[in-house]
């Protein structure tokens, strides 16, 4: 390799190498050709990530945690672990530990997008309508849209924990209105994983049957309750 090419070459690795945005690129990267590989089947399987949360002994609360919020950091699919931590832990303790990483892992991801992406995703999509409308919302009234959001439990948790950060909310609201709002879910979720368990032992089906209704349920709260503010809006 001739000198100019070198040359060249190492001022491209010095121009990336001081920007955070490409060592973000390069830990994603990372984390997905390690999933890729195989070792992370447990995203995937929840038979895996039981087995292998129960494998870490007295870590097992430490690295619960730890792995539910890297996960939710970098986006990665994160759905079973408050099931697994029912399963593991059982309800209370499970929903605490549960709780813990997805609101870590949504502070993470928030500050994330604000802090390293949020001039680029400004330029790029700043004047998206959608992305117009949502800043809007957050901006009439934080803590309540926040709350809103998270108590649909089937609302796609990595993509909204990116696109607050993208916002202007200021950090107390958005963790004060995820950690309030993401209770129900991880509550519900954790039974699910106790229920599962049970059924596995008694072959009772009512404990799923619950907790399948209370999701249900859960998931067309905040379409009533915006339908019945509109109702008293129209009224007054």
């Amino acid at each position: 390799m001739s000198h100019p090419t070198m040359q060249r070459l190492l001022e491209i690795w010095s121009r990336l190498s001081r920007n955070p945005k490409f060592w973000l690129l390069v830990g994603l990267g990372i984390v997905l050709g390690i999933a890729l590989a195989g070792p992370l089947r447990w995203l995937f399987d929840y038979e895996a990530l039981v087995a292998m949360i129960r494998s870490w002994g007295p870590w097992a609360v430490v690295l619960f945690v730890g792995l539910f919020a890297l996960s939710t950091v970098v986006g990665l699919p994160a759905t079973f672990f408050p099931i697994a931590g029912g399963a593991i832990f059982g309800l209370v303790w499970g929903s605490v530990w549960a709780l813990t990483g997805a609101t870590v892992g949504a502070m993470g991801a928030f500050w994330l997008a604000r802090y390293l992406l949020h001039g680029w995703a400004e330029r790029k999509f700043g004047n998206h309508k959608y992305v117009t409308k949502f800043n809007q919302a957050v901006q009439a009234n934080p803590i309540s849209f926040v709350l809103a959001v998270r108590l649909a439990p089937f609302s796609p948790f990595s993509f909204v924990n990116f696109l607050f950060g993208l916002t202007s909310i200021d950090t107390w609201s958005y963790g004060l209105g995820t950690f309030v709002g993401l209770i129900p879910s991880i509550v519900l979720y954790t039974w699910f994983g106790v229920a599962g368990d049970q059924l596995a032992v008694s072959g009772n089906p009512m404990p799923i049957i619950l907790v399948s209704l209370g999701l249900v349920l859960l998931s067309v709260l905040p379409i009533l309750w915006k339908q019945l503010r509109r109702q008293q809006s129209s009224k007054s």
